[in-house]
């Protein structure tokens, strides 16, 4: 199968790496060092769960030298999708998916409204890694897993081809029904707890320990929940159990994407995480006092870091 990786970060990085080690044909859309690094060197990957390799796959920034593909890996910063996009248009054939695996959950919209609703899949990835330098991509912990399907619901054939690809690649991946319902899911808790991470700047170890940290995070995941009731979403009822679980199965030492980006000084997704929940409260009148605050609180950093002005 041709496959473009599209953002060879932490989630493309690890798992298109092991679709590239199982053979499939990869390329991965990388810039800068990382990019040259892979060209040079190959992509190392080094993980908890699936050993230190190293895969020997193009690499470019060009999307118009890939041409059409038969599945695009869509795993870039929820802040580049203007960008990023466009740029999946040249590599766009008749039959060509294009997977979603980003945070946040109007992603697959996004892409469906400009590439068109039949080309487009959504997925939730669980996992903690990251660029640990150029070239290599570090995969932590005993968590790592994906959960796709069709935006519209149901399992279709081509789903089930690309379950029987990534299986044969050794991901831990589960072709979902309900695939909304999943990202939905995944953003309460990840949203919830990202926010109060990027603002205690602590590890999750320390966080779950406080009561009352713990409890501010309780309360973020019961204001998503409510607004994703009031947006016509169902995350389920075991929704906040699961993410209690999911809570105190975090790695210790970890912290969030949003909270480490925010310390190094690196451009943040905060707007499509506590600023969505945020938006969509204000938008169906949903109360979201903790990530109100909270987003009052960063988005000052965020734009410094951006370079925006802050009037």
């Amino acid at each position: 199968m041709k496959i473009a990786v599209m953002g060879a970060g932490g989630v493309g990085g690890y798992f298109g790496g092991l679709l590239a080690k199982a053979g499939q044909d990869v390329t991965f859309i990388a810039r800068g060092p990382h990019l040259s690094a892979i060209v040079s060197d190959g992509l190392a990957v080094t993980s908890d769960l699936s050993g230190d390799f190293t895969v020997k796959a193009n690499a470019t920034d060009d999307t118009a030298a890939v041409g059409p593909v038969d599945l695009v890996l869509y795993t870039v910063k929820m802040y580049h999708n203007a960008e990023a996009i466009p740029a999946v248009r040249p590599m766009i054939g008749p039959d060509t998916v294009v997977l979603t695996l980003q945070n946040g959950v109007d992603n697959g919209h996004l892409l469906a409204a400009d590439l068109g609703a039949q080309h487009v899949m959504v997925g939730t990835a669980v996992v903690l890694a990251g660029i640990e330098k150029p070239g290599l991509v570090a995969q932590r912990g005993q968590v790592g897993s994906i959960t796709f399907g069709e935006i519209s619901g149901g399992i279709t054939d081509r789903g089930q081809t690309l379950l029987d690809v990534f299986q044969a690649a050794s991901w831990n991946v589960e072709l979902s029904a309900d695939a909304m319902r999943a990202l939905w899911r995944k953003f309460v808790y990840l949203t919830g707890s990202a926010t109060v991470n990027a603002a205690t700047q602590i590890t999750y170890a320390e966080m779950r320990a406080v009561p009352e940290t713990r409890e501010l995070i309780k309360a973020a995941w019961r204001e998503i929940v409510a607004v994703a009731h009031a947006s016509g979403a169902d995350p389920g009822d075991d929704v906040l159990d699961w993410c209690e679980s999911s809570l105190d199965a975090f790695p210790a030492q970890g912290r969030t994407s949003l909270a480490n980006d925010f310390q190094a000084g690196r451009p943040v997704e905060i707007e499509g995480l506590t600023g969505a929940v945020v938006r969509l409260g204000r938008e169906h009148d949903v109360p979201t006092p903790v990530h109100t605050t909270v987003y009052a609180l960063l988005k000052p950093a965020a734009l410094k870091i951006a370079g925006e002005p802050l009037d």
